[in-house]
């Protein structure tokens, strides 16, 4: 034989490729099952902060339902009061005054009851406390409800979300102008394709140049934490669930109508 360690040569030669393509083959696997770990984490991680955005949006609401519970309860105990006050002016015959005071009350128990007209409790409930917010601040909050939403698809904490978003803008607005009556007006109606939402502030105008980016992810005209992020999750919502926002703005009048198509 010319060469006797030849074959021992081409052997070990043998062996050490098959080795390197093993570890080759192994770190490949490594690589992929790194790789879908972290698609894993990535995924968990999205999940959990879905839940948890909405766990604080149902939080919200069972605060708010809390609160109009409360509200109608005290409303019904007001009742006999008023029942009585009413009927004591009636004794003395003063009419003019017991008018008066039942347009009051009247107005005031007009407020609660126009928001609780849709089927979506969760619903009511936040207009109702945007409502007693808006009041607090000297803003008359005007509610027209046209619809009871009964067909609507989205969910409930979504929604809220959407038009909490909106309505909290419209206070702002207004809380940074000098306009003597301030007025946010909310009006849910529906057409045969559609379900509409109007959220309307007579505060300034937006100006033309800011009116497309008001809608990106961190843009604000505020300083501090928090803001500029309000339109951006109206828009991202939106979009998860086959909706629009339209904005049309001009002196004393700026309104965002949210619109969600009826499915046929």
């Amino acid at each position: 034989m010319l060469f006797p360690n030849a074959e021992v040569v081409f052997l070990g030669h043998k062996v050490i490729t098959e080795g390197v393509v093993e570890d080759k083959v192994y770190l490949v696997l490594l690589i992929l099952v790194i790789v879908a770990l972290m698609a894993c984490l990535v995924i968990l991680a999205s999940n959990y902060l879905k839940q948890a955005s909405r766990n604080r949006a149902l939080r919200e609401s069972l605060d708010n339902l809390s609160q109009l519970n409360d509200r109608l309860r005290m409303d019904r105990h007001d009742y006999l009061n008023h029942l009585q006050v009413v009927y004591g002016l009636m004794e003395l015959e003063e009419y003019d005054e017991m008018n008066e005071y039942l347009r009051k009350v009247y107005k005031d128990l007009l407020k609660t009851g126009k928001a609780i007209k849709t089927s979506k409790p969760a619903i009511n409930a936040l207009l109702a406390a945007k409502s007693a917010e808006s009041e607090a601040k000297g803003i008359e909050f005007l509610i027209e409800v046209k619809s009871d939403l009964a067909g609507l698809q989205i969910e409930d904490w979504e929604l809220c979300k959407v038009l909490s978003n909106l309505i909290d803008n419209a206070i702002r607005a207004l809380g940074d102008c000098n306009r003597e009556e301030k007025t946010v007006r909310v009006n849910i109606t529906e057409t045969k394709e559609s379900y509409l939402f109007e959220v309307e502030n007579n505060g300034p105008k937006i100006p033309d140049e800011i009116r497309e980016a008001i809608f990106r992810k961190g843009f604000t005209t505020k300083k501090g934490e928090g803001h500029g992020m309000g339109l951006a999750i109206v828009t991202k919502i939106l979009t998860a669930n086959n909706g629009t926002v339209a904005l049309e703005t001009e002196e004393d009048r700026t309104v965002f109508t949210v619109r969600f198509g009826k499915e046929e």
